[in-house]
């Protein structure tokens, strides 16, 4: 079978361009002047790489179909990189949990690693470690960290699709096996809102975390998560692993983007639409 692609070409040579983006979250306070709440919202305004013709191709050929609901993943798939690994890092790096819990939790990663923990097991790990701590506290980590490290991640291109399906009316939701902490501050750079997560949570008590998972959406959770909270299958969604092929089987149109080797491999053989974005190397 044929695999649509899209083939790279080179950049644009027409340098960057600088794109604002004023976004005010309805549910925060405005930021105290010079506090880091102020800082991290002043890196919306972000200097991106203008989209080149095969980057507009993708887009259109997507927009082109209208579809009314669409579901991404996050990690690998809107940006380079792992969020809540880095995050996990970075968290032990500048000491945000008590030291115990995280060599415990260190541990467990390594088993992780060694395969005798589950990807979902590890997650929810990952999210109940910060139990006890107020999650306000957690969130403004996240922001920092997110604003800090992964903005410059972000693929253009998939930014833009996502805003331009907004304006489409197109109802887009992130779906992610990282915390929604990360997850929420990362989609401040794509305009969709924090009821519109679906990533990996526990409860909130007295503004506390807890360690009562509701949600871990990695694999079959994926579209578990979609249909208990939307309630209809995608019309189009798009993921970079493994862990994303059974919300891929649920939507209409599926897309494959920046795969690894696993997914890119059952993507030729299923005949679904890849795509690599810029500065990505095969």
């Amino acid at each position: 079978m044929n695999m649509p692609r899209w083939e790279r070409r080179h950049p644009s040579p027409s340098g960057p361009e600088v794109i604002q983006y004023n976004l005010v979250l309805a549910e925060s306070k405005p930021p105290a002047v010079g506090s880091r709440e102020e800082t991290s919202t002043e890196r919306l305004c972000l200097t991106t790489t203008p989209l080149t013709d095969r980057s507009q191709e993708f887009i259109e050929s997507i927009l082109r179909l209208e579809p009314r609901f669409a579901a991404f993943d996050c990690d690998g798939t809107l940006w380079s990189g792992d969020g809540g690994e880095r995050f996990f890092a970075w968290e032990l790096e500048e000491k945000l949990v008590p030291d115990d819990v995280g060599r415990t939790v260190q541990a467990r990663y390594a088993e992780y690693k060694g395969g005798k923990v589950s990807e979902e097991v590890m997650c929810g790990e990952m999210v109940t470690m910060h139990r006890g701590m107020i999650e306000a506290d957690v969130q403004r980590a996240a922001t920092r960290f997110f604003d800090l490290y992964f903005v410059e991640q972000i693929f253009s291109e998939m930014r833009s699709l996502v805003r331009q399906l907004m304006a489409q009316g197109c109802n887009v939701w992130a779906v992610s096996s990282t915390n929604d902490w990360v997850i929420r501050a990362g989609m401040r750079h794509f305009g969709i809102p924090r009821d519109h997560v679906l990533a990996a949570c526990v409860e909130i008590e007295n503004m506390r975390i807890t360690d009562r998972i509701v949600r871990i959406p990695s694999g079959p959770g994926k579209p578990q998560a979609i249909l208990d909270v939307v309630g209809k299958k995608p019309d189009a969604a798009f993921g970079n692993s493994r862990w994303d092929v059974d919300m891929l089987n649920l939507a209409t149109r599926p897309y494959v983007i920046n795969p690894n080797p696993d997914l890119e491999e059952l993507a030729g053989l299923r005949g679904w639409p890849l795509y690599f974005p810029n500065g990505v190397r095969k």
